[in-house]
Order: C-alpha cells, then sequence, then structure tokens
C-alpha cells in the first residue's frame, strides 16, 4: 500500500512538472509571438519615418518655390513635431497639445488604452476660425476602439480658437503631426 501510494504521489509530481513545463513552453511561445509582431510593427514605423523624412528633404530641396500639393487651393502651413521657424505656429501647435492635455477626461481613452498598442501619430487640420478640418492617422494605434476614442477626445474640443492675426495672414489651414503617448494620461510629443 505504501509503494503504491509512493508511485501516485512520485506519478502526480511527474504530472504537476510536465504541466508546468508545458505552461513555461506556452509562455514561450506567445513571448517569440509577441515580440514578432511588436518588431512587424516597429519596421512599419521605421518604414513611415523614412517616407517622412523623404518627403521633408524633398520638400526642402525645391527651388521652384511652389507651394506643398494640398487637396484645396487654402494657403496650408505643416508642423511635424515641435519645432519649426515659424514661432507663431509652433506656438499655437503647443496652445493646442495643452487644451488636448489638459482639458480632456482620460475616461474618454481608458478602457480603450488598457489593449495592447503602439503610440499613434496623428494629424489635426484645424482652420484659421479654430474649427476642426480633419483628423488623419498618419501611424494608427492598432486598436480600432482607441483610435476612435481619439477622434473623440478631438471632436470634444470642438474649436481650438482661432489662429493669431500674424498667423491668419500666412495660413488659412494649419495641419499639425503629434505623437499621442496614453498611458496614465494623455501626451502629445
Amino acid at each position: 500500500m505504501a509503494r503504491q501510494d509512493a508511485a501516485r504521489q512520485d506519478a502526480a509530481k511527474q504530472e504537476a512538472a510536465r504541466q508546468q513545463q508545458a505552461r513555461l513552453e506556452q509562455a514561450q511561445r506567445e513571448k517569440a509571438e509577441y515580440e514578432a509582431k511588436r518588431e512587424e510593427r516597429l519596421k512599419e514605423i521605421g518604414k513611415q519615418l523614412a517616407l517622412e523624412a523623404a518627403q521633408r528633404d524633398a520638400a526642402a530641396n525645391r527651388t521652384t518655390g511652389a507651394p506643398l500639393p494640398s487637396a484645396s487651393s487654402l494657403r496650408r502651413g505643416w508642423l511635424f513635431g515641435r519645432t519649426d521657424a515659424n514661432a507663431d505656429l509652433v506656438a499655437y501647435a503647443e496652445a493646442v497639445a495643452k487644451k488636448i492635455e489638459m482639458n480632456m477626461t482620460f475616461a474618454t481613452v481608458r478602457e480603450a488604452a488598457k489593449q495592447p498598442h503602439i503610440h499613434p501619430t496623428v494629424t489635426i487640420a484645424i482652420r484659421s476660425d479654430g474649427t476642426v478640418e480633419k483628423v488623419t492617422f498618419t501611424v494608427s494605434s492598432g486598436v480600432h476602439a482607441l483610435d476612435d476614442a481619439i477622434r473623440k477626445v478631438i471632436a470634444d474640443q470642438r474649436l481650438f480658437g482661432p489662429f493669431p492675426p500674424a498667423l491668419a495672414r500666412q495660413y488659412d489651414v494649419i495641419e499639425i503631426r503629434r505623437i499621442w503617448v496614453i498611458d496614465t494620461a494623455i501626451r502629445l510629443q
């Protein structure tokens, strides 16, 4: 009887060890799959950044002085990131970013942000009266619900304020592109 109990205990230990090994192997497979997906997303971001850099270089090397292509005849300004020679444009973009960061309820994106995602890159086109012309995702977060929540955050702002007079004399529409970092709050980089 003691041998049978010892044999059962030994078999139970072996089974527990096999199950533990199976769990470890499953965890390793899941980690490898996650890393492969992450690497693919990073490659896509790298391609997008390279394309944007090439477009910026092409725009900087233009000698004709022709305006950047747009879908309309409106005078458009672009700000990709936080720096530009036009201080009025940078100041207006910072005011827009602060309004989004400070005047929104994080609850709008909280649930969607819990899902694994990448930091989306969003372009907001704002008319001179402060209304939003369009919202474009250059790089999606990979989570449809999060992208929709970001659109809702922007729509909830409704009006960003008219351009300052010096900026209004230069542009009819400004496109501001920022990376949205969403963790415990929303930050625009």
